[in-house]
């Protein structure tokens, strides 16, 4: 300090400087060192927590395949694919629920892709935003998260009782392409959303107009993320029961439908018919049932999958 006007020179200042930042250090590595112990013991909390439920979830997910599967392996051999159902269970087979779902799943496929793919392409590429589009979009999602007994309850009462298509496989793919499309619409326009834009830009500077632009452009850019939300979305439509129980579909067929107005049932109605049984055999019928459908949605899963990381990586 100078002795004559009181002030410090620049090596005092320095050190109170100095001294100033190291007590704010100290002070800040002290209350982090005081709350260090709290937080370490929240984390390890919530992950203990996070892991325990998982194992949970995966431990009853894997009891209940491994008591279906051994219930239901005894069965599964190439009768089992080939045979119609039967009051014996020794007899009794799933040929006319795997048709009845191939015929369920194609007619499904058909609509849904049609009207569900056009109306993304329509709302996101060429509609005009106003309240109307708005309507229909916030229309769109509250349809994407209705139960599906619903939609069952809607088929019933639109396409079996007051256009007379009765309890047939046309009636049961519409109620399921009902039940879908929702879900395509909202898949297909995030897929077309994810378009650049620069690729829009970059037609329209070369002279194309909005439906060649759309159509030639951006829509093949979109294609792996439509076909992945329209394989899932088939994936659900052909697990679901309870709009084809509500709409009436035969729980016992003996035939393979010949044509959209026949009569038909699916692998979740013959499954759901066996487990209603009595007997012990045929709780194991539905097993291999349940093995079977299994097998299916997991074939469409992966599907998925590849089509996405394939086809995304090719484009």
């Amino acid at each position: 300090m100078n002795p004559i006007d009181g002030t410090l020179d620049a090596q005092s200042n320095s050190q109170v400087v100095s001294g100033i930042q190291q007590d704010m250090v100290e002070s800040k590595e002290s209350l982090f060192k005081n709350n260090r112990t709290g937080r370490l013991m929240k984390e390890r909390v919530f992950f203990s927590a996070i892991l325990l439920a998982t194992l949970l979830a995966l431990g009853f997910l894997f009891y209940l395949l491994c008591s279906i599967g051994t219930q239901g392996w005894e069965h599964f051999d190439w009768r089992f694919f080939t045979s119609f159902p039967s009051r014996f269970p020794a007899k009794a087979g799933f040929k006319s629920a795997i048709y009845g779902t191939a015929w369920l799943g194609g007619l499904t496929l058909f609509f849904s892709v049609s009207f569900g793919v056009g109306a993304a392409l329509y709302l996101q590429e060429l509609a005009a935003r106003n309240r109307f589009t708005a309507w229909i979009e916030i229309s769109i999602s509250t349809l994407a998260g209705v139960p599906s007994i619903i939609y069952g309850m809607l088929g019933l009462g639109i396409f079996v009782r007051f256009l007379g298509l009765g309890r047939s496989v046309l009636a049961g793919a519409l109620t399921l392409s009902l039940l879908i499309i929702p879900v395509i619409i909202i898949a297909s326009r995030e897929a077309l959303k994810s378009v650049p834009d620069s690729m829009r830009m970059a037609a329209y500077a070369l002279g194309a107009s909005k439906w060649q632009t759309v159509r030639d452009h951006v829509l093949p850019a979109a294609l792996p993320g439509i076909a992945t939300g329209v394989i899932l979305s088939m994936a659900r439509a052909m697990g679901e029961a309870a709009p084809l129980i509500l709409l009436g579909a035969l729980t016992y067929v003996a035939f393979v439908p010949a044509s959209p107005m026949d009569s038909f049932t699916a692998m979740p109605i013959q499954i759901y018919n066996w487990t209603s049984r009595p007997q012990e055999a045929f709780h194991d019928l539905a097993s291999t049932g349940i093995i079977v459908l299994l097998g299916f949605l997991l074939i469409c899963n992966s599907a998925a999958i590849f089509i996405r990381s394939r086809w995304g990586r090719r484009l």
